[in-house]
C-alpha cells in the first residue's frame, strides 16, 4: 500500500521516467547474471526493483511493452552456445515474500477457478541454481541446454555429460518404469554446500580464484565451453518438472515428483504435499527455521497446484504460470557498500576488524557493521576500502562480509593495511607464530579492561549481579579499577561518588561481590580470562591443580598431559602467570581473600562403566544442560574434554552441534545422542 501511495503522488512525467530507469538497469543486471554470471546486486536487490517496476506496469498497463523485463524470463542465450529451442515455454515464477503476499496469490486464481478452494499444493525447495532442461530419446541422454530467454537456450550437453547425478540412461534403477520415447525434463542444477566450500578451499591452496556465491559459480561452471573445467568441479542435479514427453503422464505434480524418481532422477526429498494453504504456511515456517541445515542453499520454498489439468487450466500471465508462485524467505544476502574497516579490541587482547556498511536491511534488520573475521581473510578475498560487498545474516548470526563483488569495482577503491598499533592504547602489536590473530600485549590496555572485567563478572563466570558494562566503563573511568582484582577493593564511598549510586544500589553491589568469592576455583579460573581457558578445560585445571599457587608453578609440559589440553592452550596459560601484571592481580586476590581451593577427588561410589573413556560434548542435549551431562559422565567415572582428538572414546551429539562433530566424523570416532549416552551408562 506503501509503495502505491508513492506512485500515486508521483507526476506521470516522473513515473515514465523511473519506469525506463527501472527497466535499463533490470536489462544490465539480467546480463551480468544469465549471461556473464558476475552479478553486482544480490538476488533480494534485484526483486525489490522488479516488484517496483511491476507495480508501475500495473497502474499503467498501457506502459507495458513486450521487451520489459516483466514480460521475459532469464536472458539471451549467449552467441557462445548453440541455441536449443525448447518443445514447450521454460516459464519464470511471480513471487511472494509473505504470507499476505502468497494469500493474495491464492484469492486470485482462487476467483479465477473454484476448484483452487480445495486444491491440494506441493511445496518444494526454491533451490539456488542453474535451470536446466534435459531431452532423453529412448531412454538415452541426448541434450541438455540452459532455459536461455524461456523459448531458446544454450547447448550444453558436453558439459552436463560430467554430472555424476545426471542419468545418461533410464530407467537408472532395475524395475523402474520405462520412458516415453521422448522426454523432456527440467531441473536445477547447484553445488551442495559442503563441495562448494570443498571447491574453494583446493582453490585457495592452488593459489586460485575465490568464488564468493555457489549460484554463479553453478552457472559459470556449466558454461565453460571446455567440459573438462565442468569435470573437475562436483555440480549436482535435482529434477522436478516434466516439460513434455510422448504418450501419458501423471495427473499430479507430487505423482510426478515419484514418476520422476522412479525414473532414476535424483529429486529433492524435502518436498512435500500440503492439504490447503495452512499446510503450506505450516511447512514455510519450519523450512525457514531450519535452511541452515540443509545440505544445498535455498532462497525460499516453491508453491505447486497439485491437480497438473487444474494448473493448466488457470494459464500463464506474461512468463509466470498462475498454478505456482516462489514465496521467498527473508533476505539473508545484500550488497552494500563498504565504507571503512574499523578495529575491535577482544578481552585477550585480539584484534578483531569489521566492516562499516553503507546500512543496508537483511532480513527485516537494519545492518550498519559485520565482522571481516581477521585481517589475513581480508587479503585473502582481496576486500578493499570502498568495494560493493556481499554481506550475510543468517538467523540471529552476527552479520558478515562474504567477499567484494569484483565485477563492480571502479578502481577508485584502497587496499587495506592491517594497523601495527592498538587502537585503543598505541602500543605495538603482534602476531603468534601458527595463529591468525594479531594482539595488543599491553595488559593495561583500557580497551581490553573493559572487556576483561565484563568477562570476569559474568554470569557464565563469578556472577557478580548488578555489574553492568555501562558501571564497569564509569569505575575506570573514574581511576577506581585498573585491574580485575580491585574490585574487591571497592568501598561504599567509592560507589557513591559514581553517577547513579546511592545507598541501596552501593550496598547491593558491594555485598554481590563479596559474595563471589565463594565461587569455586574453576569458576576463577574460567573468569581470569587466560586464553584458551573456558568452562571445560577450567574444570581440567581444578581437578588437578589444589589453588591457583600450584597452576602458577606448572610447567608447560605438566599442563600439556591433561587429556583434552593442548600444547597451545598450555603455552598461554603459562605465558600468563609468567607477565608481572597478572602476578599483581593474583597478589591482590590472595589478599582480599579470594583464594579458592578445589576440593580432593571424591572416591567413586557405585558402577564406573565409563572408567577410562573419554567423552566430547557438542550442540543442545534435549533432556539435560552440558553441566547436567558432564556431571552425569563423571559421576560414572569418565572424563569430560573440550576438544576431539584421537583419544577421545565418544562423542555426545546434541541439535545443532558444531565442528566437534565434524571433527568426530573425520577422525572415526563413535557419535552418541542423549538416549545413546544413557543406554551407554546401562551396559
Amino acid at each position: 500500500m506503501r509503495r502505491r501511495c508513492i506512485i500515486f503522488a508521483m507526476s506521470d512525467e516522473a513515473l515514465r521516467k523511473q519506469l525506463d530507469e527501472l527497466r535499463s538497469a533490470l536489462h544490465e543486471h539480467n546480463y551480468r547474471y544469465h549471461v556473464l554470471d558476475q552479478p553486482v546486486i544480490s538476488d533480494a536487490e534485484y526483486d525489490r526493483m522488479l516488484a517496483e517496476l511491476r507495480a508501475i506496469e500495473e497502474e499503467h498497463p498501457e506502459w507495458v511493452t513486450p521487451d520489459s523485463p516483466t514480460q521475459r524470463a532469464g536472458s539471451q542465450p549467449s552467441p557462445r552456445f548453440v541455441k536449443v529451442t525448447h518443445p514447450a515455454p521454460i516459464l519464470s515464477l511471480a513471487n511472494a515474500f509473505d504470507e499476505a503476499g502468497l494469500r493474495a496469490w491464492f484469492e486470485r486464481i482462487t476467483r479465477l477457478d473454484e476448484r483452487v478452494s480445495k486444491a491440494s499444493f506441493v511445496a518444494e525447495p526454491k533451490l539456488d541454481g542453474l535451470s536446466v532442461v534435459l531431452h532423453y530419446k529412448d531412454g538415452l541422454f541426448a541434450q541438455g541446454a540452459t532455459r536461455g530467454n524461456g523459448d531458446v537456450g544454450e547447448d550444453v550437453t558436453a558439459n552436463l555429460r560430467t554430472l555424476r547425478t545426471l542419468p545418461l540412461r533410464i530407467p537408472a534403477a532395475a524395475g523402474g518404469p520405462q520412458p516415453p520415447a521422448n522426454l523432456y525434463v527440467r531441473g536445477e542444477v547447484f553445488f551442495y554446500k559442503a563441495d562448494f566450500e570443498a571447491l574453494n578451499k583446493r582453490q585457495a591452496e592452488e593459489g586460485g580464484q575465490i568464488y564468493q556465491t555457489a549460484r554463479n559459480t553453478a552457472a559459470g561452471t556449466l558454461r565453460q565451453l571446455d567440459a573438462s573445467i565442468t569435470a573437475s568441479r562436483p555440480l549436482a542435479l535435482y529434477v522436478y518438472n516434466v516439460v513434455s514427453a510422448d504418450g501419458s503422464l501423471p495427473a499430479t505434480q507430487w505423482d510426478t515428483l515419484d514418476y520422476l524418481r522412479q525414473l532414476g532422477f535424483p529429486v529433492a526429498g524435502e518436498s512435500r504435499l500440503c492439504n490447503g494453504l495452512d499446510d503450506v504456511l505450516a511447512a514455510y515456517g519450519e523450512w525457514e527455521q531450519t535452511r541452515e541445515q540443509l545440505p544445498y542453499e535455498v532462497d525460499g520454498m516453491v508453491v505447486k497446484v497439485n491437480d497438473l489439468r487444474l494448473a493448466e487450466d488457470l494459464g500463464v500471465v506474461g512468463k509466470d504460470p498462475r498454478a505456482s508462485i516462489a514465496y521467498k524467505f527473508p533476505a539473508i544476502e545484500v550488497t552494500t557498500q563498504l565504507h571503512g574497516i574499523g578495529v575491535n579490541v577482544g578481552r585477550t587482547g585480539v584484534l578483531t576488524p569489521y566492516a562499516m556498511l553503507e546500512p543496508v536491511e537483511i532480513g527485516g534488520v537494519i545492518v550498519r557493521q559485520a565482522t571481516l573475521h581477521n585481517f589475513d581473510f581480508i587479503e585473502e578475498k582481496d576486500i578493499r576500502v570502498g568495494d560493493r560487498v556481499m554481506v550475510k545474516r543468517a538467523g540471529d548470526v552476527i552479520p558478515y562480509v562474504i567477499g567484494p563483488v569484483l565485477a563492480a569495482r571502479t578502481r577508485k577503491e584502497k587496499k587495506y593495511v592491517p594497523p601495527d598499533k592498538c587502537p585503543a592504547c598505541q602500543q605495538p602489536v603482534e602476531k603468534i607464530e601458527g595463529e591468525v590473530a594479531w594482539y595488543c600485549i599491553n595488559s593495561a590496555c583500557p580497551e581490553q579492561l573493559v572487556r576483561n572485567i565484563e568477562h570476569f563478572v559474568s554470569r557464565s563466570t563469578l556472577d557478580i549481579v548488578g555489574l553492568g558494562i555501562k558501571i564497569v566503563v564509569q569505575l575506570i573511568e573514574a581511576g577506581l579499577v585498573k585491574d580485575v582484582a580491585d574490585l574487591y577493593s571497592l568501598t561504599r564511598e567509592d560507589l557513591l561518588g559514581i553517577e547513579g549510586f546511592a545507598d541501596k544500589k552501593a550496598d547491593n553491589l558491594i555485598t554481590s561481590i563479596q559474595a563471589s568469592k565463594e565461587r569455586s576455583l574453576a569458576q576463577l579460573f574460567y573468569a581470569l580470562g587466560i586464553r584458551g581457558v573456558g568452562d571445560v578445560v577450567a574444570q581440567m585445571l581444578a581437578r588437578k591443580y589444589r589453588d591457583l599457587d600450584e597452576l602458577a608453578t606448572a610447567s608447560m609440559d605438566d599442563i600439556d598431559d591433561i587429556e583434552g589440553i593442548g600444547p597451545s592452550i598450555a603455552e598461554a596459560i603459562v605465558d600468563w602467570f609468567s607477565k608481572p601484571a597478572n602476578q599483581q592481580v593474583l597478589a591482590k586476590l590472595k589478599a582480599a581473600g579470594f583464594w579458592p581451593q578445589s576440593e580432593p577427588p571424591k572416591a567413586p561410589s557405585g558402577p564406573q562403566p565409563f572408567a577410562g573413556k573419554t567423552f566430547v560434548i557438542t550442540g543442545t542435549l534435549p533432556g539435560m544442560s552440558r553441566k547436567e551431562a558432564q556431571q552425569f559422565i563423571e559421576a560414572l567415572g569418565g572424563k569430560v574434554s573440550g576438544s576431539v582428538s584421537a583419544k577421545t572414546s565418544y562423542v555426545v551429539v546434541g541439535e545443532e552441534a558444531g565442528s566437534k562433530l565434524d571433527k568426530a566424523r573425520e577422525l572415526g570416532i563413535t557419535t552418541l545422542d542423549e538416549d545413546a549416552l544413557k543406554a551407554l551408562a546401562q551396559g
